[in-house]
């Protein structure tokens, strides 16, 4: 039973919009939206893919933009730490510690960069992963480095930037074919998940099971940040729930276009498919370039209306926590509350997509923005591969095992995603096939 006193009237204080790293994330992203916008931020530097020679990995040139970025990215997260701790010597700390997370992020790039291992989905983020969780779990965590890993830092302003992606311009070219797939599956598989993981399994931990359903039913690593964010998971099972979503989209992203070969769908349908089940966007890319373009371009659409949902999402499960929380406390719910724990990056990330998609386009031309959107992407793949660094330097391989214990977490990713694999098939019928609807 909770204590009375742990819910109290929240009034809110002006001061926290420069004492905490929930709104530092909004700020920061949004700085960094306005410099890509106004031109100041042109260039974003980019290592090259290679084959069979590792030196082709890092071309000389790049090394000052590569230093460039790093002096950047450390100097203006290290301001946000120290006025979060309202300490220099914090400030420091961070700065000691973000040279190594970022040339491991780095070395994640190059590895992620080599042709075969791309092509089968061993991308930037699941070696940033692998290093992180060799050092943490081989070597030891140097408790210098500790203060330097700020994964939520990252990878929120990471999802802030993320906002300016999703156009709703492009949204409307596929109508209500992709909306049918993403936005009318997606709720029903989160909302059968998470009763499953409750009901069905017994799951005590209720933050966890929300973050599986959402990390699974959504798109993979952003959805469960922001959903451990809304419902105040511990960082080790937003982890786990990253960890089981990136073996097993490994795994989809190489078995579900043979699959739609075998069964001979549609090019249409089976991008639809993809678009709707395969956790991660990259990966989502990939599948569907292997089915073939259209395939593609399908998947890439589907995959970004569901990304709409993170937000949503995330208000959603802070809204159902705040009322389970009061009902136990047998109080009545309070806006306030809802406010206080829905992470504030929602904010940006709606905003970015509302100015990008009515004012920049029709002041900039689509030519333009596209070109601001190259750098913004490019700055939220560098924020993500950091937070992974970071997540696997603050994941130890025993602590995950104990969450796991009885397999409960890894049965509901894989019912929920066998769920969400037949609904969405079903889905991508009706709306792609042509036999209800216009062909694509």
């Amino acid at each position: 039973m909770l204590d009375e006193n742990a819910v109290k009237k929240k009034k809110f204080d002006f001061s926290s919009l420069l004492r905490t790293e929930d709104w530092w994330t909004l700020w920061l992203g949004l700085l960094l939206l306005v410099l890509a916008a106004a031109g100041l931020i042109t260039v974003i530097p980019r290592l090259p893919g290679w084959s069979d020679n590792i030196a082709d990995a890092l071309p000389l040139d790049l090394v000052p933009q590569l230093l460039l970025l790093g002096l950047s990215l450390a100097l203006v997260s290290s301001i946000a730490v120290g006025t979060i701790k309202k300490s220099g010597k914090e400030m420091k700390k961070f700065l000691t510690g973000f040279p190594l997370i970022f040339v491991l992020a780095v070395l994640a790039y190059i590895f992620g960069n080599q042709a075969s291992l791309k092509h089968y989905g061993f991308s930037d983020v699941i070696w940033a992963l692998v290093f992180g969780l060799v050092i943490s779990n081989v070597f030891g965590k140097p408790k210098w480095l500790v203060p330097a890993l700020r994964t939520e830092l990252f990878i929120k302003i990471g999802l802030v930037l993320m906002g300016a992606e999703i156009l709703f311009n492009r949204i409307l070219t596929l109508g209500v074919y992709g909306l049918g797939v993403a936005w009318i599956v997606t709720p029903i598989v989160i909302f059968a998940m998470y009763q499953y993981g409750i009901r069905g399994l017994k799951m005590k931990n209720k933050s966890l099971v929300a973050t599986i359903s959402a990390c699974t039913s959504v798109c993979g690593v952003s959805a469960a940040i922001a959903t451990g964010a809304a419902t105040k998971a511990k960082k080790e099972e937003v982890s786990m729930a990253i960890s089981i979503s990136l073996i097993f989209t490994v795994i989809m992203m190489i078995g579900e276009p043979l699959l739609i070969k075998w069964l001979n769908l549609s090019e249409a349908v089976g991008g639809a498919w993809i678009g709707g089940t395969v956790d991660s966007t990259g990966a989502v890319v990939v599948a569907g370039s292997m089915v073939g373009p259209l395939a593609m371009e399908i998947a890439a659409v589907v995959k970004m209306l569901q990304n709409v949902l993170i937000g949503l999402v995330a208000f959603v499960f802070a809204m159902i926590f705040v009322v389970q929380e009061q009902n136990q406390l047998r109080q009545r719910p309070k806006v306030a509350e809802i406010w206080h724990r829905m992470p504030k990056f929602i904010i940006g990330f709606v905003l970015a997509s509302i100015v990008f998609s009515f004012v920049l386009i029709p002041l900039m031309g689509q030519e333009s923005v596209d070109e601001i959107l190259t750098v913004t992407a490019a700055l939220r793949k560098w924020l993500f591969t950091l937070a992974f660094v970071s997540i696997g330097l603050d994941s130890r391989i025993s602590d995950l095992a104990k969450m796991c214990k009885g397999g409960k977490p890894i049965i509901l990713y894989v019912v929920g995603q066998t769920f969400n694999l037949l609904l969405t098939l079903l889905a991508a019928w009706i709306f792609f096939s042509g036999k209800f609807f216009g062909s694509v």
